[in-house]
């Protein structure tokens, strides 16, 4: 369980990224040997995976954000695995969730232009196996971008 110490650095990691445990401390009240351990117990029990950037995708060439519905000819564990195995073998799929409801999978797909996904799907979306229908829905703009996941309190978890 995370207290409210925790609770506050996972926060400020999420935010702002890798901070030398002095700047960390000195924003939860800890000393940064202090600091720095309880960095590590967090890392150590996996609820934090790594550090990323966040890049903006329309400066490296990424203007277009497209999300794709798929529908599989099969549900079988077979079928899903073969698709989620091909999934992960192309780096312009950012994400791919399971969905229950209409559609099996969702995916995110970043594309330099409406040229370059037209090529993303014919020699990527299409090759997919096991693919029985695919809609496609351009993000127009982004509102709210993902800037990491509300962190409860020592209250909430309990």
């Amino acid at each position: 369980m995370i207290d409210r110490i925790d609770a506050k650095l996972l926060d400020l990691l999420q935010r702002y990224g890798p901070r030398p445990a002095v700047e960390l401390g000195d924003a939860v009240g800890l000393s940064p040997s202090a600091c720095h351990r309880r960095i590590r117990a967090l890392e150590a029990t996996g609820i934090i995976h790594g550090y990323t950037a966040r890049l903006d995708r329309e400066r490296i060439g990424l203007g277009l954000d497209v999300f794709v519905d798929i529908s599989l000819t099969s549900q079988s564990e077979e079928a899903l695995t073969a698709f989620e195995s091909a999934v992960k073998s192309f780096d312009e799929i950012l994400e791919c969730q399971l969905l229950s409801g209409a559609s099996d999978y969702r995916l995110r797909v970043a594309a330099r232009s409406v040229a370059d996904f037209d090529r993303l799907h014919r020699h990527c979306l299409s090759r997919l196996p096991g693919v029985a229908a695919m809609h496609s829905a351009f993000a127009l703009r982004t509102i709210k971008a993902f800037e990491g996941y509300p962190v409860p309190s020592a209250e909430e978890c309990r």
